[in-house]
């Protein structure tokens, strides 16, 4: 008899190898059901206090982002690029934030000039052109203020504050900026926004983080003497990425900071509170398909060469953002065969004449052999944008959406 396990290990392979045999490789191939169940979770343990907003630059992919318009609260974009595939997708502009350190004229024109809810303001220089913009477009833009806490606790992979940092205005800074931005007679400040560190898996650096922005918040609104209509919380919520890592334990942060919650928006009634985040409800949700077109044994070890590498898929070969290379968890689509191929060390590369494309190293998996697939876990964020598609101009890789166990192409970006 099957376990419960087994039988989700064999419909969840049943998908990627349909998807593999129908769309080609490689592919990302992203499960709604499983964003559905993600969705739902989040907002059983943080749904009391928190909207939540989802952060396009994490997946773009425009069907996906037309699957999430009746289920999320809003999206926060990060250039004028996203607002054109949010819309697209059917994103009211109201419903849309706009973040991010270099956003250019044209940008703000068609970003105000489209009714935009929140433009999140990351520096004076930014707010004047805004201003400017907003009165020639004879309007008055709501903003939020992005600001950058001056410390941000151990734990978190990336870090957007508490050193020099292109991200928002400074905490030390804010008592001379902020009342300048506020006195531009075509914005109207409506709100603050904070997202100072990402991929947490400690609930108790998130609750710490959290209460920096609290102190922050209560203190620049008492000082501006504002009463905001919005609050933003950088989540920085962080997904299992490679063997060994623990899933993030929601519980326990709702444990850890809800009765400090329950008392910040007591203070601030009239206030809604929005969570942003990306990559943890997409993220696990994803997974990156290739095919071993090559085996060959050097010096002693297995290699499997496989029809996408780090053109297609540069977080999983370590080169986005990560210090020390780790595997990403990973495994062959169809298992060990009943035992017919035992597990040993190989390496997995990519396609690329360069020795950094390499999907793993020392994995452990069923021997592989040409004409395999590996299927690579955690890989709904920072997949097909996050990568150099164009590198050595080998093809794109597809984008396949399955939702209740219907799949089809949602391929953004084709070759040609």
């Amino acid at each position: 008899m099957c376990s419960p396990l087994t039988d989700l290990v064999a419909d969840l392979d049943r998908h990627l190898a349909g998807a593999a045999a129908r769309f080609g490789t490689p592919a990302y191939v992203y499960a709604t059901d499983e964003i559905e169940a993600r969705l739902a979770h989040l907002r059983a343990h943080l749904g009391r206090w928190f909207a939540v907003s989802f952060a396009v630059k994490s997946n773009p992919n425009p069907a996906l982002l037309g699957w999430m318009r009746d289920r999320l609260d809003c999206l926060d974009i990060s250039s004028g690029g996203e607002l054109a595939l949010a819309r697209e997708a059917g994103w009211d502009a109201a419903k849309i934030s706009f973040t991010g350190p270099a956003k250019r004229e044209t940008e703000l024109r068609a970003a105000i000039g489209g009714g935009l809810g929140e433009l999140v303001v990351e520096s004076l220089r930014e707010a004047r052109l805004a201003d400017a913009v907003a009165a020639e477009l004879g309007r008055v833009q709501p903003v939020l203020i992005r600001l950058a806490p001056a410390r941000v606790p151990k734990g978190f992979g990336d870090q957007m504050a508490g050193r020099p940092s292109p991200f928002g205005v400074d905490v030390e800074d804010a008592a001379e900026i902020l009342p300048q931005i506020a006195a531009l007679p075509n914005l109207r400040i409506i709100g603050l926004h904070i997202y100072s560190g990402t991929q947490c898996l400690k609930p108790q650096a998130i609750c710490e983080n959290w209460r920096i922005f609290m102190q922050v918040f209560s203190d620049t609104c008492a000082a501006l003497d504002l009463h905001p209509e919005k609050l933003i919380f950088g989540a920085g919520l962080g997904i299992p990425y490679h063997p060994g890592d623990n899933a993030l334990d929601l519980a326990e942060i709702a444990a850890g900071i809800g009765p400090e919650l329950d008392a910040f928006a007591a203070r601030f009634p009239a206030t809604r509170l929005v969570l942003e985040l990306g990559r943890y409800l997409v993220g696990p949700a994803g997974w990156f398909v290739a095919r071993v077109v090559s085996v060959k044994q050097s010096r002693g070890t297995r290699i499997a060469i496989c029809d996408g590498g780090l053109n297609a898929n540069l977080a999983a070969s370590g080169n986005f953002g990560m210090v020390l290379r780790r595997n990403y968890v990973m495994h062959r689509i169809g298992g060990d065969e009943g035992g017919a191929r035992p597990a040993e060390k190989q390496d997995i590369s990519g396609p690329l004449c360069t020795s950094i494309d390499k999907l793993g190293g020392g994995v452990l998996l069923p021997r592989l052999d040409e004409g395999d697939l590996i299927a690579i876990h955690a890989c709904g964020a920072y997949g097909p944008t996050a990568s150099p598609l164009h590198f050595i101009s080998h093809p794109m890789p597809a984008e396949v959406l399955v939702t209740g166990g219907q799949m089809r192409d949602v391929t953004r970006i084709r070759d040609g």
